[in-house]
């Protein structure tokens, strides 16, 4: 029994027993109003009558007709069989009932969501299915300077201009970088990763999501990117993570979390500068910060330090116009299709008898006598992988080696076949030359692994 019924009951008691209705509305302090209608629906209805009943309305004012109803539901029949057939689109929803219901005037005409709440009542809606989810194979970095994950994350400046925040961290030590960038263009992301191997170093591994500006666009098939050939030139590989799936790029993602916490939230910032300003001094503090519990109480900063980094030149410039094309690999984390195939580069690879619940890394290996699409059940720093499938790789361009001079290059490009040559456009022919500072702290600092990926990849040369 509610504490409304038992006072509805004392007023009627009180009432019986002699007091005036003012009396009975002062003494339970509502109104006497309340008393007379206590008294009403007890003369009415008994004892029984003081309990709650539904404040619902009696009556729907709004209650689509019964017409409606079956118009809704004759629609959306009759697209179902005409996208099962081909005679029209595959659009079946809400939307496309609701102009189908305008073509044949029907009155009232209901809302998006009556007409979906009227499909749930039919049970005419297609609940998506579950998918499973998919193991992707991904790198397991030991040490600084392996594994570098790149990512961007769209914020807002005071009064609503949209700004694109860059952030790179490196796996193993959380040693950060970012910058705030007006654009996501191919060349916006390209200067970023240049500001992260000059920050943080030219790790061996640098890790970006599938977005265009990081993979080159989505119109033509077997495009290289000039982020990916920024990162052959180099000398990093770059790895692409799995399409729509940000828990492989886990890393940077969690990191976004805190740049976000402390760069935007509870600030006001006007510009681009203001947001720098802010978060640098943000990395700054994470940098020398010992709250990392994986890092046993060291600092990113002193975690970073342990190898020394192959930093690259301060003086490096990008090469204007198309960069060339450098020997080097770059990696890709995907699903396999119902279709047995995997998309990479805009293009179909097939894979025989794949197993579906499973990701696989697709590794483009270039080197100058061409270039070659591997496909395996593991990364690279797995000593037993599977080669589930291989598949040459077309490529209309000279392949350089990394230090390879603009003389040397055309050198190498009047040496080809005529035949050959006669499909590379005049501006492809040209290189840029690598700068001798570079080289010196990238190339051949690191002269044992580039050892190891030679040695790596002679086997299909051979």
């Amino acid at each position: 029994m509610s504490q409304m019924q038992v006072q509805r009951e004392q007023a009627v008691h009180l009432l019986r027993a002699g007091l005036k209705t003012r009396e009975v509305a002062t003494e339970l302090e509502h109104s006497p109003q309340w008393v007379r209608k206590c008294w009403r629906r007890f003369q009415a209805e008994g004892w029984v009558g003081l309990a709650e009943r539904s404040r619902a309305p009696h009556c729907h004012g709004k209650r689509i007709p019964e017409n409606v109803h079956q118009a809704v539901k004759k629609a959306r029949s009759m697209l179902e069989v005409e996208a099962k057939r081909g005679t029209g689109l595959k659009y079946i929803g809400a939307r496309a009932i609701r102009t189908r219901l305008k073509e044949w005037e029907v009155k009232p005409l209901p809302s998006i969501r009556t007409i979906e709440r009227i499909l749930q009542q039919a049970q005419l809606t297609h609940p998506r299915q579950p998918q499973p989810e998919i193991v992707y194979p991904h790198l397991q970095a030991k040490e600084a300077l392996e594994l570098c994950q790149v990512d961007h994350v769209p914020r807002y400046l005071r009064g609503g201009q949209k700004v694109y925040c860059f952030n790179a961290i490196d796996v193993v030590s959380r040693y950060p970088t970012g910058q705030a960038k007006s654009d996501r263009r191919a060349a916006t992301a390209a200067n970023f990763l240049i500001h992260v191997w000059q920050t943080i170093g030219i790790p061996t591994y640098t890790q970006v999501d599938n977005e265009a500006c990081f993979i080159g666009g989505f119109t033509h098939p077997y495009v290289l990117g000039q982020c990916v050939r920024l990162a052959l030139m180099v000398g990093t590989e770059l790895v692409f993570s799995p399409v729509r799936h940000p828990q492989s790029n886990g890393f940077v993602e969690r990191f976004h979390q805190d740049y976000q916490k402390h760069v935007w939230e509870d600030t006001y910032l006007a510009n681009l500068k203001a947001a720098q300003v802010q978060a640098d001094h943000f990395f700054a503090l994470y940098r020398r910060s010992r709250h990392h519990s994986v890092l046993n109480e060291q600092t990113p900063e002193e975690m970073h330090k342990l190898i020394e980094p192959g930093l690259l030149s301060s003086d490096f410039v990008k090469p204007s116009g198309k960069l060339p094309l450098y020997a080097g690999r770059v990696h890709f984390m995907r699903r396999v299709d119902p279709d047995n195939t995997v998309s990479v580069l805009n293009a179909k690879w097939s894979i025989p008898k794949p197993d579906l619940t499973k990701g696989v890394w697709v590794t483009l290996d270039i080197q100058l006598e061409g270039a070659r699409l591997f496909i395996y059940d593991q990364p690279p720093d797995v000593e037993k992988r599977e080669l589930l499938a291989v598949h040459s790789f077309p490529i209309s361009e000279p392949v350089l080696v990394p230090g390879t001079t603009q003389r040397e290059a055309s050198s190498l490009t009047q040496a080809m076949p005529v035949e050959t040559r006669q499909h590379f456009p005049i501006e492809q022919r040209k290189s840029s030359r690598l700068p001798a500072s570079r080289l010196s702290q990238s190339f051949l600092a690191r002269t044992q692994r580039l050892k190891r990926f030679f040695s790596e990849t002679m086997c299909w040369r051979l």
